[in-house]
């Protein structure tokens, strides 16, 4: 495994083969994806801290989902990875989206957990909200807030350690980068769906309260022949919560694309 900086993002590049590019949501790194490793031992796996997340600096203006997608794409290039599969989670979704509507050629499949196309009116103001809470000092509090709502009880029952995973990634997080984090996610726009032409498979957490089943099959609805899938007893960090599930679901959906 291999560490490089591209720009403003900091990069895990491992294993040979056809390339996956995986992008985090908002408070991720790119270990969410860590457990997804083994499964795609047969490809090579770019896994990205997004500007501002994770061990990447903090940016020196604000953030965007195109800033994102456009540092991926430099993150691509850099790499040496002229067409790859995409995996996104939550906000990162929203980015891989992006990246298959302005850059078809270089999309060979997305792979979405607990996507969306933008977030509700409600979930805006509650970023904006959350982005100020952040800049008061309040990231623990922000932790508690997302390991009570966005994970699952059946996760905080019996697997103690993902939720403690997802607490520590989201304080961990430099407060003003995840604040203007928050900030863009507020502000993003969903692109024309129906403009990816790349084979997709939808995959979210039957108890994923942050963005419900009905909202990722509405999104699979509007990509010509994409697949929804839910998880059972999962909330809405299913790489983590439901790591084995997600993974074999993940490398069945890419190995059947290179039959």
């Amino acid at each position: 495994m291999t560490t490089v900086s591209v720009g403003s993002a900091v990069v895990e590049v491992s294993g040979e083969g056809f390339p996956v590019v995986m992008i985090h949501g908002l408070g991720g790194t790119s270990n969410m994806f860590f457990p997804q490793m083994q499964a795609l031992s047969g490809f090579r796996v770019v896994r990205v801290d997004l500007p501002g997340s994770g061990r990447s600096p903090r940016p020196v203006g604000a953030l965007s989902i195109e800033g994102m997608a456009q540092a991926v794409l430099k993150v691509m290039e850099a790499t040496g990875v002229q067409k790859a599969h995409v995996v996104g989670h939550s906000m990162g979704t929203i980015v891989a989206q992006q990246i298959a509507t302005e850059r078809p050629e270089q999309v060979a499949s997305l792979v979405l957990f607990g996507a969306l196309a933008e977030p509700a009116e409600a979930t805006r103001n509650g970023l904006q909200a959350r982005a100020k809470l952040a800049r008061s000092g309040g990231m623990s509090d922000i932790a508690d807030q997302i390991v009570a709502n966005a994970i699952s009880a059946h996760t905080r029952e019996h697997f103690p350690a993902a939720a403690a995973f997802v607490r520590e990634s989201i304080t961990r997080q430099d407060f003003e980068s995840y604040a203007r984090t928050c900030e863009a996610l507020a502000k993003a726009q969903a692109v024309d769906a129906k403009r990816i032409k790349a084979p997709a498979l939808l995959i979210t957490g039957d108890a994923d309260t942050v963005n419900p089943p009905s909202v990722a099959q509405a999104l699979a609805d509007r990509i010509k022949g994409a697949v929804f899938s839910s998880l059972d007893r999962c909330g809405h960090w299913a790489t983590v919560e439901a790591p084995g599930e997600s993974s074999r679901r993940l490398a069945d959906f890419l190995t059947r694309l290179h039959r």
